[in-house]
Parts: structure tokens; sequence; C-alpha cells
């Protein structure tokens, strides 16, 4: 278990080490409905500590910047948190700080954070149970998760043609869970758990496996795997002519247990 852990993180880290830069110029993760029905959700005070876990190139540690006190982001790779840096700097962000770290093993004493979020990054944690009692110990008793990404289909058909398209454009993918399989996650954890909104994420094809730096022959076949795809799955990810899709999404907040 603990060489496949390893394997896993390192295939992460070295993913997005290489592609950096294009996720700091991603549309789709610098802006979004949903990153601002996180700030909303939040019903922030201006006094909180934030924990962005997963940080990536840092949209969401930024949009709670200007409404916080402090954001701590944390992402396994350094590249990521240069990025986060880059961009803070360039908007004159003072109040946010990085660090390297797991979300599965995060480098914080007990009740530290007032909030923790994390925005596309659980669909690459090997083990979200750890990584839910990780956020769970690192928050305050009344705090609370915030949690954005990628959710699959209760088909068989429609979640097996996700996975898979998903793990041929990014072999650091692990899984897109469903919203009821986040919610069972959160409440074994000890959260209460709320699906606050769903919305539908549209890729432009091209741009979808560029930004990952896809290999050819994997282009290729993911071409073919979307323009043959069953009629099921065409309607579920929206299929278009040039290849064209969309996938879902969800935010689902998590209060603890004993808070309430």
């Amino acid at each position: 278990m603990t060489n496949e852990r390893s394997e896993i993180k390192t295939s992460v880290e070295r993913q997005f080490s290489q592609t950096a830069a294009n996720y700091r110029r991603s549309r789709v993760h610098a802006a979004g409905e949903d990153l601002a029905r996180m700030v909303v959700a939040a019903n922030l005070s201006g006094q909180e500590r934030v924990l962005d876990a997963g940080c990536g190139a840092g949209h969401t540690a930024l949009a709670f910047a200007p409404h916080v006190a402090q954001v701590t982001a944390v992402d396994l790779s350094a590249e990521m948190l240069a990025q986060v840096e880059m961009l803070a700097a360039q908007r004159g962000v003072t109040n946010i700080s990085t660090r390297r770290g797991d979300v599965e093993s995060l480098p914080f004493a007990d009740g530290e954070f007032d909030l923790v979020t994390s925005r596309y990054s659980a669909h690459h944690w090997p083990h979200p149970e750890w990584a839910l009692d990780e956020i769970l110990r690192v928050l305050k008793p009344d705090g609370r998760f915030l949690l954005s990404d990628i959710v699959s289909f209760e088909s068989y058909v429609c979640d097996t043609y996700l996975q898979t398209i998903e793990l041929l454009r990014d072999p650091s993918h692990v899984r897109d869970h469903t919203v009821a399989q986040w919610v069972n996650m959160f409440e074994a954890a000890g959260f209460v758990a709320d699906m606050i909104f769903e919305w539908r994420v549209p890729l432009a094809f091209d741009d979808w496996v560029a930004r990952m730096m896809t290999p050819a022959d994997n282009v290729a076949i993911l071409r073919k795997f979307l323009g043959e795809a069953p009629m099921e799955v065409q309607e579920a990810l929206t299929i278009q002519a040039g290849h064209d899709f969309s996938l879902s999404g969800a935010l689902i907040s998590g209060r603890i247990i004993s808070a309430q």
C-alpha cells in the first residue's frame, strides 16, 4: 500500500510540475461559477484562517484572500506553488503563504484553520478518506470544509467512460466520485455533508489535452473513444462533433458533526 501510494503521488507531482504554467493560464480553473459560489457559501467574517488543500496554481486561494485574514496554499508540486506566488505578486496579494505538502498527511497542527477549501484536486487523492480525516483534524471545532470537484455518474456505463477518458488524458488521475459517494465519505469522516451547487464544466477538447500535455497517441485514442461512445455516454457528456464535451461538477460543504 505504501509503495502504491508513493507511485501515485509521484505521478501527480510529476504531471503537474511540468504543466504548472498551463494551469495558471487555464480559464477553466481561473473562473467558473463554482468559484464565486464557494466564497459566498463560506459566509466569511474576514477573520478566517483558510487552508487551500491541493491548491494548484492558486485560483481558489486568490479568490478567498480578499475576504479573509490569511490563506495557506498547499500542494505537492513546488512548481505549482511558484505559480501561486507569481499570481499573488502580480495582483498585490500579501496574505497568501505557500507550503509544500500532501493533503493526505497535512503538515499542520490540530485545529489551525477555520476553513479548508479544495477545488479540482480531490480526484487525484489515492485515499480520500485519509485526506478527509486530515482536513477534519486541522479544522477548528466549528470549522468547515468546502470541496469543489468533477463528479461521476450513477450509471456504470457513463462512469466507466468518464474514468477512462480522464486516465487517458492524465495518468495521475485516480477517480471522479459520485455526489453520493462523497457524501458518504464526508459523513464517515465526521462531517455533516450538504451538496450546495451542481454545474456543467464545458471543455474544448484541444485545450483540455494541451493543458495536460497529453501524448499524441493518447489524444488519438481519446478522439476515437469519444467519437464512438454509446448514445447514453454522448448525452451524459454532451459530446459535440469536434469532440468538445462537458463534465459535471459539484460543490459540497462539510461541517463538523460535534459543532452542530
